[in-house]
C-alpha cells in the first residue's frame, strides 16, 4: 500500500512537472506585466559568440523566468510560505515595521562610475549651460528603523556622497530634508516612489539651492485621489496582507495654466495629472502620464526660462512643481530618447538643465551612456 501510494506521488509530479513545460511552450510570451509595471524578457537571439561569453544563457534564464505560467500565483504562494515561516524578505523586498515595504539595495560600482563620467562629459560638453544634479534617496534609507532585524542593505548615503564628490555642476542634496519630515507620508509604502508631499520638500530645497522663490505648503489645495494603489513593491514581494496605498496630489491656489506635449504619441493636453490612470493597476502614472521619451510643457508664465529634465520616475511628481517657475520644461527619459540631445539642447535655446533620478536607478541604468555621444 505504501509503495503504491509513493509510485502515485511520483506520478502526479512527474505529470504536473510535463504540464507546466507544455503550458510554458504553448502559451503566447507577454511583453508587460501590469502586476510588476515593467516591460518582460523576450526570447534571446542566438549566436555562436553570444552562446560562448555567456550572455545567452543569462538572457535566457531572464527570459524563462519572466515569462514562467502563472508566474504571480507562483511567487504569491512562495511569499505566504516564507511569511509563515517568518521570513522577513520576499523577492528582495524587506517586510518592515508599520507596514512598510522596503528594496534591498546593493552597491554598484562600475554603472555608478560611468554614469558620474557621463553627467561630467555632459557639463564640459555645455559649459554655457547651467547644470543641476538632484539624487534622492529611497525609502529604505529614510526609514531604516523600519527594517526588520539582520537586514543590511548598502549605505545609500555612501552613494550620494560619493556622487556630490565626484560629480561636476550644482548637486542640490535633500537627504536631510526629506529624514526630518520622514513622520510624514513622503514615500509609498507598497511602491519604489516618493509620494508628491515628498517631492514638494524636494522641491522647496532645490529652490533654495539655485535661487527660487517656493511656493509655500499653504499655496497648494491637496486632495487625496486614491485610497487603493499597490506599487511595485508590493507586486515584487506578492504579500497579500499589506494595506493600500493613497495618492495624493497638490493643485495650485494660484492661476495658472499649461500646454503639455507628449511627443511619443503627439498628444496635446493642458493638465500635468491623467486621472484616467486611477483606474489601472500603475496608479503613480497619473502624474504626467508616465513614462514618455520626451515631453514638454509650455506655461503663461513669460521669463525666458527653459530648463531640460533628464529624469527617471521620481521627476513626475516633482516636476508640477516646477512648471510654476518656468516658462518651458523639456522633459527627456534617456532610456527612450535616442536622437541627438545636445542638438536639441541647442535648437530650443535651452540654458538650464536638471538630472533628476533617485539612488538606485542612478546606481543601475546604464542608458546615461547616450550623454556620451
Amino acid at each position: 500500500m505504501e509503495k503504491l501510494a509513493n509510485k502515485m506521488i511520483v506520478i502526479v509530479f512527474i505529470v504536473f512537472i510535463f504540464t507546466i513545460n507544455i503550458f510554458n511552450i504553448l502559451m503566447p510570451d507577454k511583453e508587460f506585466s501590469e502586476s510588476e509595471n515593467r516591460v518582460l524578457s523576450q526570447f534571446p537571439k542566438f549566436s555562436i559568440e553570444k552562446l560562448t561569453s555567456g550572455k545567452f544563457t543569462s538572457k535566457f534564464e531572464t527570459y524563462i523566468t519572466d515569462q514562467f505560467i502563472f508566474k504571480d500565483f507562483w511567487v504569491g504562494l512562495k511569499s505566504d510560505i516564507e511569511r509563515f515561516s517568518l521570513k522577513n524578505e520576499n523577492n528582495g523586498i524587506y517586510f518592515g515595521k508599520d507596514g512598510y515595504l522596503l528594496e534591498d539595495f546593493t552597491k554598484s560600482d562600475e554603472v555608478l562610475a560611468n554614469n558620474i563620467k557621463s553627467i561630467n562629459y555632459f557639463n564640459k560638453k555645455l559649459p554655457d549651460l547651467t547644470t543641476y544634479f538632484l539624487l534622492a534617496p529611497n525609502s529604505v534609507k529614510i526609514y531604516e528603523d523600519k527594517l526588520p532585524m539582520f537586514s543590511k542593505p548598502y549605505d545609500q548615503l555612501k552613494i550620494i556622497d560619493r556622487v556630490k564628490n565626484n560629480l561636476n555642476g550644482k548637486f542640490i542634496d535633500v537627504y536631510d530634508i526629506l529624514k526630518r519630515k520622514k513622520d510624514e507620508y513622503i514615500y509609498f509604502k507598497t511602491d519604489h516612489h516618493w509620494t508628491m508631499r515628498g517631492a514638494y520638500y524636494s522641491y522647496r530645497e532645490f529652490c533654495k539651492n539655485i535661487g527660487l522663490n517656493p511656493f509655500d505648503f499653504n499655496k497648494f489645495d491637496k486632495e487625496i485621489v486614491s485610497n487603493s494603489f499597490y506599487g511595485t513593491f508590493y507586486s515584487k514581494a506578492n504579500n497579500k496582507h499589506i494595506s493600500a496605498d493613497k495618492i495624493e496630489i497638490f493643485k495650485p491656489k494660484f492661476k495658472t495654466s499649461y500646454k503639455v506635449h507628449y511627443l511619443d504619441e503627439d498628444k496635446y493636453t493642458n493638465t500635468l495629472y491623467e486621472f484616467n490612470h486611477l483606474d489601472k493597476k500603475d496608479k503613480y502614472s497619473i502624474f504626467l502620464d508616465g513614462n514618455h521619451s520626451l515631453i514638454t510643457i509650455k506655461t503663461d508664465i513669460k521669463n525666458n526660462k527653459k530648463l531640460v529634465v533628464f529624469k527617471d520616475s521620481y521627476s513626475h511628481s516633482f516636476i508640477p512643481f516646477l512648471a510654476n517657475h518656468y516658462e518651458e520644461i523639456h522633459v527627456i527619459d534617456l532610456r527612450y530618447y535616442k536622437l541627438n540631445i545636445y542638438d536639441y539642447i541647442k535648437e530650443n535655446n535651452i540654458d538650464e538643465a536638471l538630472f533628476l533620478y533617485n539612488v538606485s536607478t542612478f546606481s543601475s541604468d546604464e542608458n546615461l551612456s547616450w550623454l556620451r555621444i
